[in-house]
């Protein structure tokens, strides 16, 4: 039985992005042996969607996306500056919530919101 998803993500600066992980968000961490840090990152959920939209042209090139889901986006905004994260974008609202992305060290920018509906770990029994 899967009992998870363990997620990966490649940096172009690892140690970026461990120490942006360990210290802005906070995530605990085990270290598998000096330096490698797997990080508990709390519930998580999937989704699949398509490539193609209405309107939309060309697919996107991606097949994979990282999204940091929260239950409090203006607490977190808060935490995260208070622990030296850059917020340099406006907030949106979208069907499915509001957010925004975020720059992390050594992957670039990753989406944070918080949803409009009761997470998938919420909502299963």
């Amino acid at each position: 039985m899967i009992t998870g998803i363990h997620t990966i993500v490649y940096s172009d600066d690892p140690e970026a992005t461990r120490a942006y992980f360990r210290d802005v968000i906070g995530w605990p961490f085990i270290e598998t042996s000096p330096g490698w840090l797997i990080f508990a990152t709390g519930p998580s959920e999937g989704g699949v969607h398509p490539r193609t939209w209405p309107g939309q042209d060309e697919p996107y090139e991606q097949r994979h996306e990282l999204s940091f889901i929260c239950d409090d986006l203006d607490g977190t905004l808060g935490a995260l500056r208070e622990n030296g994260a850059t917020i340099d974008e406006e907030m949106w609202e979208r069907e499915y919530g509001r957010g925004l992305s975020i720059p992390v060290p050594g992957i670039g920018r990753v989406m944070l919101y918080e949803p409009s509906y009761a997470p998938a770990w919420e909502a299963t029994p």
